[in-house]
């Protein structure tokens, strides 16, 4: 997948400037696809030259003018191509993995030490996740909003997104786990 199908994908919440984007994607899209604020800009010129979206620039009073970015016919029309490809496979490039597969012969105390962050991190998302699904929800249940919302995609990556998060918190409190009695069971044995 590529950032233009992420951002596509995104502009169909409805017009939204560089920022707005930039903050969505921390807020929503970051569960799935994560793009710096640069490379988010550089792709929507990318994307404005080639048609896909347009942009529209907005007069604003003691703070620079913006742009407001949208959908045109043809971003549509790729992203509907889009989603009518398969995607590729998945894969997971993650350096705490790496860290975790060597901790036999390197600094298991350092090791835990970035799982522990980890840990930090993933509980934050999930509450930030959990905010964000509040508000998705506005008081209804979630069949409720399955039913009635007109879109319903930022709500299912969304509790993927969720998923992931939690998953990486059961890991990382079983791996600190083995890690401790492993470390106990070494002690003792000395």
């Amino acid at each position: 997948m590529s950032l233009r199908n992420a951002v596509l994908a995104t502009l169909l919440e409805g017009e939204a400037s560089g920022y707005d984007l930039s903050k969505s994607f921390d807020a929503g899209v970051a569960n799935f696809w994560m793009a710096t604020p640069q490379q988010l800009y550089r792709e929507l010129d990318r994307m404005a030259a080639e048609g896909l979206i347009q942009a529209r620039v907005v007069q604003q009073e003691r703070r620079p003018n913006k742009r407001l970015f949208s959908l045109t016919d043809a971003g549509r029309r790729a992203l509907y191509e889009f989603t009518a490809a398969p995607p590729r496979p998945g894969a997971m490039r993650e350096e705490l993995m790496v860290q975790v597969q060597a901790v036999d012969a390197g600094d298991v105390q350092a090791v835990m030490n970035a799982i522990r962050e980890r840990m930090t991190w993933a509980e934050s998302k999930i509450a930030r996740f959990e905010r964000i699904r509040a508000r998705f929800l506005d008081g209804r249940t979630e069949e409720e909003h399955l039913a009635t919302a007109d879109r319903i995609g930022p709500y299912l990556t969304l509790m993927r997104g969720l998923a992931f998060e939690r998953e990486n918190l059961r890991w990382c409190r079983e791996t600190l786990a083995i890690l401790d009695r492993r470390a106990e069971s070494r002690v003792r044995a000395e």
